[in-house]
């Protein structure tokens, strides 16, 4: 080790290192309250004014992080917030947690990280670990990041200042798998990079898994969800043939997950969502076609899941069409909003398309979600309904997009006309009712 590795060493396991994250979202924030768990004082930049008023006064606004914890934090001195970037002047160790999102052209957006580097080239300093946890294709922190850092400051990375990348799983809303309990990757730019990441990194959680490289920890989080989506895509695509065929795809699925060994359950549904599946694919999918390279699973998993919204709509037509009703003009439901049960994140949410394509063929169209009390898309403004009783009483046809498990899906069942269940939320209730229609 050289010296400043032996200082970052004692500042480590002394909880003696001030500790930044950049960005204090869905990933930021509950790992800057696992650092300051760990003891560490940890201060977090984010360029959200209102964000960073929230939690000076000890409001969390990101579910997985509860606000008597954070307020706790807050008032101890362990953790606080700020605006102001110089503060990365002093920090011994640095994480970046930034949105990486894709353009409308489908091509990665990443603006965050530029903006967050150049921020972080003004107080680059000696003795300082820096990791990049947001999602984005391999080369990204060798590339772009590294450049950055040395060029300007003449430091000299594995050396002067350190330098890895470690993907951010965040799940929202588990209990089980949190961001403390949940195992980290961690690839440095050089071998010493790594070591450095990884002895920070183990002072606050339980499960530091070091690979070769920052490209190899890059590249397993892409395998991660480039896995889920396309077997997701493949669920999907089942539940169309199925559909075709008269079969039910959810007794199918069921049936073939009593296989011990071979078979992993996945189940359809209305699209994707989230901030990782639908995106961080197609990360993949753009570097590799600057290779001449074509990722064909993955273009065709994206254009099944994208395409679900769509077919969820033609569901819903189809259904009115046995009552006698057209589309145009009849009042539909969409029962949850969230991209997933009992969370309060709305990003890239099925239910967004669907109620879109439902009012651009003239619907009239209202929504229950009891975690998303307004939508403001770009394109229209809606408010969740009040009573949902109500609601579903007055309504052509309900659609379950967002199975929260709050809900009373008896009690959604016998007031409501026409359901198309596309999560089976219904169960057996919903296979033996001829009002219900399920993907």
């Amino acid at each position: 080790m050289n010296s400043y590795q032996d200082q970052l060493s004692r500042k480590f396991h002394d909880r003696s290192a001030k500790v930044a994250i950049l960005g204090l979202g869905y990933v930021g924030l509950p790992l800057a309250t696992i650092f300051a768990e760990a003891g560490f004082n940890v201060i977090g930049v984010e360029p959200d004014q209102a964000k960073v008023d929230m939690l000076r006064s000890g409001k969390s606004y990101v579910q997985d992080v509860p606000t008597e914890n954070l307020a706790r934090l807050i008032e101890s001195g362990k953790l606080s917030a700020t605006t102001d970037f110089s503060v990365l002047a002093s920090a011994d160790a640095i994480s970046i947690c930034v949105p990486t999102p894709l353009r409308k052209t489908g091509d990665p957006d990443l603006s965050y990280i530029l903006v967050a580097t150049d921020e972080l080239v003004k107080y680059i300093h000696s003795g300082v670990v820096v990791v990049l946890e947001s999602t984005t294709y391999p080369g990204t922190t060798r590339e772009i990041l590294l450049p950055k850092l040395t060029e300007y400051s003449g430091l000299k990375v594995g050396e002067d200042f350190f330098l890895a990348f470690s993907p951010e799983r965040v799940d929202p809303g588990r209990e089980d798998w949190t961001t403390y309990n949940t195992p980290k990757v961690i690839g440095g730019i050089t071998p010493a990079c790594s070591e450095m990441a990884t002895l920070w990194y183990q002072q606050a959680l339980e499960t530091i898994v070091p690979v070769s490289s920052a490209e190899s920890a890059e590249m397993a989080k892409l395998l991660e969800n480039t896995f889920r989506m396309i077997n997701i895509g493949l669920v999907n695509e089942m539940a169309i043939m199925c559909d075709r065929l008269g079969l039910d795809v959810w007794e199918i699925i069921d049936a073939a997950a009593t296989k011990p060994f071979g078979f992993m359950k996945f189940t359809p549904g209305p699209g994707l969502g989230g901030h990782c599946i639908p995106i961080d694919p197609l990360y993949l999918s753009w570097k590799l076609r600057a290779l001449n390279y074509t990722a064909r699973f993955i273009d065709l998993a994206s254009e099944i899941n994208t395409g679900m919204p769509r077919y969820v709509v033609s569901k819903v037509q189809d259904a009115l069409n046995e009552q006698g009703l057209p589309l145009k003009g009849s009042h539909i439901l969409v029962i949850g909003a969230a991209y997933k049960p009992d969370i309060d994140d709305i990003r890239e949410s099925p239910a967004l398309d669907i109620i879109g394509l439902l009012l651009q063929k003239g619907a009239q169209v209202s929504y229950h979600d009891p975690y998303i009390p307004q939508i403001d898309h770009e394109d229209w403004v809606m408010e969740s309904v009040p009573d949902l009783g109500e609601s579903a009483r007055s309504t052509d046809c309900a659609v379950i997009v967002t199975n929260h498990s709050s809900y009373d899906y008896d009690i959604i069942l016998e007031q409501t006309p026409l359901i198309v269940d596309t999560r089976n939320a219904l169960g057996n209730l919903g296979k033996k009712d001829r009002r219900v229609v399920r993907l």
